[in-house]
Formats: structure tokens, C-alpha cells, sequence
């Protein structure tokens, strides 16, 4: 089922995002206290007062909560952005300032950065709405840092690949094999693509 043919999400009442936004709170407070593994599913509803039923037509498995954790996350992160954008003087630095700014924020929290990641790892066909979100917010991220509203299949694909190394990096980091300065040399480095011509467009 394409994007346009996917049915839209129901609305909820204000009583019903209090209670999702509740959710995502427990689910994250328990993931920053221990990781993926600490993420159960009975102790989430019983953290954020909901009954284990309620929970899971919120959010049918720990994968599709994470994932939303994670969505909930990078919207802040937009937020933030936009009120306070990178201040690079040319596309590649503010792309690369953007995404340490981001790395920044998930170092401190590393449990709950982890716990995400996996999620993300983890998530199969069932999670594509989620997983489709979370990339869909990233890809708006890195094009507001680049100062387009329009791009080319060119700058698209870069986009892509700057996306991908992103999460390898994060991956690579949470797992201990790569250092902090390797992910802030890895971004930087894939972040230059965007001054190559065909990357302009």
C-alpha cells in the first residue's frame, strides 16, 4: 500500500493524546533507566495508569512504541531547530551542525538512545507507518538545515545517504566500536556531498 493509499490516522481527543503523551513519557523514562530491555509492556501501562489493554491499542507492541518515542523525539528536535536553525555558512555545515546537535542530545541519554536505534533495527513491515514518519521528519530536518523546499532527485538521493550514515554512525556508537570524534568525522565527512555539483542541483 503506497503512502497516498494508507488510510489517515484517526484523530484523537484531547483526553486521548493526554493519555498517548502520558505513554510515551513512561515508555521513555523506563528506556532511559535501562535500555530496550527494560521497555515491558505491563510495566509501561502501569507507569503511565493505563489499563495493559488500553496500551496496546495505542501502541501494539515495545517496537511500535519505541519507534514513536523516537518520532516524538525529532519532533522537539524540529522545533528547536527552527527557532534556533545552524548557523553554518553553506549547506553542508549546517547540515553537519544539525546532526551533532542531535547527536549531542542523544549522548545524553544513551539508554534511551539505544533503545530507539533497536527499535528502528528491530521494526518489520507491521511498523512501516512509523518507521515511513521518523524518516519522513529526518529527511525534513536535514532539507530545512540545506535551505530547500524544493529538491532536485539529485539532492534527494544525497539526502539519503547522509540519512543512512546517520544511523550506521549511531548504531556503530551505541555498540562501542566507534568513538564519538569517528560519528562527528563520519557526518562531516558525508555531509561535504552536498557541495559536490550534482548534489546542488
Amino acid at each position: 500500500m503506497t503512502a497516498e493509499a494508507r488510510p489517515a490516522a484517526p484523530v484523537l481527543t484531547e483526553r486521548q493524546e493526554a493519555r498517548r503523551r502520558g505513554i510515551l513519557q513512561a515508555g521513555a523514562q523506563l528506556a532511559g533507566r535501562g535500555g530496550f530491555e527494560a521497555v515491558q509492556m505491563r510495566e509501561v501501562a502501569d507507569a503511565a495508569g493505563v489499563a495493559l489493554g488500553t496500551l496496546y491499542r495505542y501502541f501494539p507492541s515495545k517496537v511500535h512504541l519505541l519507534v514513536a518515542i523516537m518520532q516524538d523525539q525529532l519532533q522537539h528536535l524540529h522545533i528547536t531547530l527552527r527557532r534556533q536553525p545552524p548557523a553554518g555558512q553553506d549547506a553542508a555545515q549546517r547540515v553537519a551542525e544539525t546532526l551533532l546537535r542531535a547527536f549531542r542530545a542523544l549522548r545524553r541519554d544513551p539508554h534511551l538512545a539505544d533503545a530507539m536505534v533497536r527499535a528502528l533495527t528491530f521494526a518489520d513491515r507491521g511498523v512501516s507507518p512509523e518507521v515511513d514518519a521518523v524518516s519522513r521528519l529526518t529527511t525534513a530536518i536535514v532539507l530545512d538545515a540545506m535551505g530547500l523546499e524544493d529538491p532536485t532527485q539529485e539532492q534527494l538521493a544525497v539526502v539519503r545517504v547522509i540519512e543512512h550514515t546517520w544511523h550506521s554512525a549511531l548504531i556503530t556508537w551505541l555498540s562501542g566500536r566507534e568513538s564519538i570524534a569517528q560519528v562527528k568525522r563520519d557526518i562531516e565527512t558525508v555531509c561535504g556531498l552536498i557541495d559536490l555539483p550534482a548534489a546542488r542541483g
